[in-house]
């Protein structure tokens, strides 16, 4: 049985092609035995699964990729499989679409206290609320998140350069010569406005036409990560299209939340329940104040990424929205932002205060101003935009 499994497995391994190296690689502590890896769709988890396997056992029948899409696990339980790869010499197993899996956290932590020598790793939609519903499984399993492709990953990877992380710290004291250092090898000007467009997510790499690819993966996280996993029934697909094509059209932006619910024929709280599904499919950004959360009402929506914007053919993009959307985004990845009560836009792990403007403006800045259109300013205050795109 394990033969037909370790062919896929090699063949997969053999043809993996990724030429970006994820920071979130080195990350993780691999020795921990239930690693889970929570990531949109689109954003290369199955590549990072196989990557890792090829990096760490290269055909080493010790390390296995599975996929829950097999339909060997229609009449056969993760415990049994993984009793028969134990016994075969097996160390650890790769776990992929784990939520086909039915009782697939059970599963998970059979596997974890009967095999104590197993290693499993797997793959999860971020809308599954794994430490949230389960605080058994939440004692074991280490969580992490794979993201889209940062400015830095994309640059070096169409650029040829090999530029490491920054930290929020470094840019905003010496922002000066930390965009010196980069613009001396490359303009990353030149990369940026593609990559805003039709750079953040992996299959960007596919010979395939770019936003239809996008629009694919776009329905299948409303199909799939929100209505299968969170057990929608499907008659509701409609209204949840509908509320996303709105803030397509007109995110960032505040809310009237009777507004929506009228315009799709629900409840409020049924309207405020669908703007959180779309926010944990990582399709929206929801930013609050300090003091709020959901299920309050944000004080604006963003996109959660600004290749999402360009995918509405209709509208008419503008560099400003363009701008906040890329810099929450960046920013969210590893800090916590939230909306400023002291007239900036964003507030940064409770400690900075910034503004978002599309080009440099010709009167000084009163705090910290991410700035598009230049590679380098001359102010303390004035931080490239682009520079925000190396924080992972």
């Amino acid at each position: 049985m394990l033969d037909a499994f370790y062919q896929t497995h090699k063949y997969l391994v053999e043809h993996v092609d990724f030429p970006v190296r994820r920071l979130l690689m080195d990350e993780i502590d691999w020795r921990d035995r239930l690693i889970g890896i929570k990531g949109s769709r689109g954003c290369g988890k199955t590549s990072f699964l196989l990557q890792y396997a090829k990096e760490h056992f290269g055909g080493s029948r010790e390390c296995l990729y599975i996929n829950f899409n097999n339909l060997y696990f229609t009449e056969h339980t993760l415990v049994e499989f993984a009793d028969e790869f134990v016994r075969s010499g097996g160390r650890t197993l790769l776990i992929d679409q784990t939520f086909k899996m039915p009782n697939w956290s059970e599963q998970l932590m059979k596997c974890y206290y009967l095999y104590t020598d197993l290693h499993i790793v797997f793959s999860a939609s971020p809308v599954m609320r794994l430490v949230e519903d389960n605080k058994d499984i939440g004692e074991i399993v280490t969580m992490y998140n794979l993201r889209g492709f940062s400015f830095r990953e994309y640059l070096n990877l169409q650029a040829g350069t090999s530029f490491p992380p920054m930290r929020l710290e470094d840019i905003i004291e010496d922002h000066h010569s930390l965009a010196k250092i980069v613009c001396e090898k490359v303009h990353p000007l030149w990369y940026f406005a593609d990559y805003l467009q039709h750079g953040y997510y992996p299959f960007s790499l596919e010979n395939h036409y770019y936003m239809e690819n996008l629009l694919k993966v776009m329905n299948m996280m409303l199909e799939v990560d929100v209505l299968l996993i969170k057990q929608i029934d499907v008659g509701y697909l409609q209204k949840i299209r509908t509320l996303l094509h709105i803030f397509m059209e007109e995110a960032p932006c505040s809310i009237n939340v009777s507004s929506l619910a009228a315009r799709m024929d629900t409840s409020r709280a049924t309207a405020m329940n669908y703007i959180k599904y779309l926010k944990d499919a990582r399709l929206l950004n929801l930013l609050y104040t300090e003091d709020k959360q959901f299920p309050m009402k944000p004080q604006k929506v963003y996109l959660q990424n600004t290749n999402l914007i360009y995918s509405n053919p209709h509208r008419q993009v503008s560099q400003q929205i363009v701008a906040e959307t890329f810099f929450y985004n960046a920013l969210h990845a590893l800090y916590k932002v939230n909306a400023s009560g002291r007239g900036a836009m964003f507030r940064i792990d409770g400690r900075y205060y910034f503004d978002v403007l599309d080009r440099v403006p010709n009167k000084q800045p009163i705090r910290y101003t991410a700035v598009g259109g230049c590679e380098n300013t001359d102010s303390d205050f004035f931080i490239p935009l682009w520079l925000f795109g190396f924080l992972y």
